[in-house]
């Protein structure tokens, strides 16, 4: 596998992009936007709330006409289907649950599983009446899941400790905290991705961070930057950084790849296993708060590692992948804490451990206490087989990678569901084989 690449742009900055442009009083130009099922999700659910978008798929571009902070409008039909973007679902719901007229959000049904109580609690305890379906979720706990019913407005700032780490649910209570009364501040267990605050702080909003802590102050109106380049999608360079570890004789650069921070998990991991990654950051970061550059990744053979409960966060998307790049590596690695995995589009902890023995991969989920952790012991060679993408994006694409170092034919049920992060991945996948 050998070639340059450039690669949609990051979805999860596209998404906070998208919502702060709509916020803003002016005009804002979003380049490098990724066309998927997901930034598409997010796209619709703003034009219905009143918010002129112009979309340009040829260069990969759009125009959001923003209207103001309090400027969005209560939609003739108050009924959203999100599908199955989780992003977009929990940021809408802080975002509505700072408007003063009622909705009702529908999701897929993969997305119609996910757990919402982490982020519908500390919505309610800011002022919104929202009501759910109710249900029990792993270990007979209560739940509540889409649909969701908000009735916002009227908002307060609250100081709320975050359970679980999560970019969405602290991304959601920093939006609605724009249009609470007072200072909103939240406290993360562990800091996670930073798009929300580094985009809110690019629309000069009034926000501080210190620590695991950040403060935003309300009814502070939104200066749009005027242009804003969305750098390339680490998440989905991840599958091409592994490709070009463990396929022999492969050269790889990839253009343009956000450097968040929160995201450089998966870079850390290659490393540690002996991974050859050359990083060479971009002079355009400035230009969107966000840093990016180059990232040039050889063949070479990996060793196993253990991936710790507190580097989960920082790579919590890229664990599929890294779980390929882990059954060819050299001794046994250990992910650590991986149960956030099973309430993800898929069980990701099932589907990665049917595929991967499938190939035979040595792999096995061992309980500690309340923990989950996926012990992989490295084999020489996976062989090709028979496998099912679970209809989740990341589990297929990771396989398509598995089935490009295996030896023998591959092949694989449902691919269709990559559109939901990365439509164009085959065409890409072909120019470098």
């Amino acid at each position: 596998m050998r070639g340059t690449i450039f690669l949609p742009g990051d979805k999860s900055i596209a998404h906070r992009a998208i919502i702060l442009s709509a916020l803003a009083g002016s005009k804002t130009v979003l380049k490098n936007i990724p066309f998927n099922e997901d930034s598409l999700a997010t796209i619709n659910a703003i034009r219905k709330l009143g918010i002129k978008i112009k979309l340009n798929k040829a260069s990969c571009q759009a125009v959001v006409f923003g209207k103001k902070l309090f400027g969005l409008i209560k939609p003739g039909n108050p009924v959203f289907y999100i599908k199955e973007s989780g992003t977009t679902f929990r940021l809408l719901l802080g975002i509505l649950a700072g408007q003063d007229f009622k909705t009702k959000l529908h999701a897929g049904p993969i997305l119609s599983r996910r757990p919402m109580l982490r982020v519908i609690k500390p919505l309610r305890l800011m002022g919104a009446r929202i009501s759910a379906r109710r249900g029990r979720a792993q270990g007979a706990k209560r739940e509540e899941y889409p649909p969701i019913i908000v009735e916002g407005g009227n908002l307060k700032g609250i100081t709320y400790k975050i359970p679980v780490a999560s970019a969405q649910v602290k991304g959601a209570l920093l939006l609605a905290g724009l249009f609470a009364r007072g200072q909103t501040k939240i406290i993360e267990p562990v800091k996670t991705r930073d798009h929300t605050e580094r985009m809110l702080k690019l629309f000069k909003a009034k926000i501080k961070t210190k620590g695991n802590a950040i403060t935003i102050a309300g009814g502070k109106c939104l200066v749009s930057p005027c242009r804003l380049y969305i750098p390339s999608d680490i998440s989905s360079a991840a599958f091409f950084m592994v490709a070009a570890s463990i396929v022999p004789d492969s050269e790889i650069l990839i253009k343009n790849v956000s450097l968040n921070p929160g995201r450089l998990g998966l870079i850390k991991a290659l490393k540690r296993m002996g991974g050859a990654l050359k990083i060479e950051k971009s002079k355009l970061s400035s230009r969107n708060n966000e840093p990016m550059g180059d990232i040039l990744v050889f063949s070479r053979r990996l060793r196993g590692i253990r991936i710790r409960k507190s580097d989960t966060p920082s790579l919590i998307d890229e664990l599929p992948i890294l779980m390929v790049a882990a059954s060819l590596a050299k001794g046994v690695s250990v992910f650590e804490n991986v149960g956030e995995l099973r309430v993800k589009e898929t069980d990701r902890v099932k589907s990665m451990l049917v595929n991967l023995t499938k190939m035979s991969a040595n792999i096995k989920v061992v309980k500690s206490g309340a923990q989950e952790n996926i012990i992989i012991k490295g084999v020489r060679e996976l062989c090709g087989s028979r496998l099912s993408s679970f209809g989740d994006h990341r589990t297929a694409m990771s396989m398509t990678i598995a089935g490009l170092a295996s030896r023998g034919k591959t092949s694989i049920d449902d691919l269709s569901c990559i559109n939901k992060s990365f439509p164009n991945f085959l065409e890409v996948l072909n120019s470098l084989t």
